[in-house]
């Protein structure tokens, strides 16, 4: 091989890895964004449930006010303060249920392991009809909303939404560390206020 098919080859190489850099670059579900802001358009999305079904975003704003709660998924145990936030919520479902509200638990996780790790979570519990429990295999969601925790054993920053039924966002709690988590009450207080 002489020097200017070697030089091609590389240069070749070079140009190969930029497109392929290129079209991952600019792949939404990729890109960090910034979460939305209060008074922003909900970022719409389906994801599975466990049972196999999906649930749309979009499709439930359509029936009322929607309360997004992002949970860290499987950060190698199950996190204790997720459990109690859920806990908190689920307690005050039929409230959220008597204002047309409905709640979506989203658990994060690596595809391979998310189902399993979601299913232990979950075992024992009963969930009422207006809330869903989904998965979100890869991340694509806590991408999509700017959520992704880049440290070892994380995923996502525990983060709760509230959307309206235009879609409008009207609350917005992020943690940036593992408490200091939206409370049911403080929430459902919100929801009544815009009903």
């Amino acid at each position: 091989m002489t020097r200017k098919m070697y030089r091609a080859r590389i240069v070749a190489g070079i140009i190969a890895s930029l497109v392929a850099w290129s079209s991952w670059a600019t792949d939404p579900t990729v890109l960090a964004q910034a979460p939305p802001a209060i008074g922003e358009t909900a970022r719409d999305f389906t994801l599975p449930k466990l049972d196999e079904t999906t649930i749309t975003l979009a499709d439930l704003m359509v029936q009322g006010p929607v309360v997004m709660i992002m949970l860290r998924g499987w950060v190698g145990y199950q996190c204790p303060i997720c459990t109690r936030q859920v806990g908190d919520f689920l307690k005050r479902a039929e409230e959220f249920e008597a204002a047309t509200a409905s709640v979506v638990l989203i658990y994060p996780g690596d595809p391979g392991v998310v189902r399993d790790k979601a299913e232990d979570f979950v075992t024992g519990t009963t969930l009422p009809e207006n809330v869903h429990f989904v998965l979100d295999p890869g991340l694509l969601v806590v991408n999509q909303y700017g959520l992704r925790w880049n440290a070892p054993d994380e995923t996502a920053y525990p983060s709760t939404f509230l959307f309206d039924k235009d879609g409008v966002v009207r609350f917005v709690k992020i943690s940036h560390e593992h408490g200091d988590r939206s409370a049911a009450s403080d929430v459902l207080e919100i929801v009544r206020y815009i009903n």
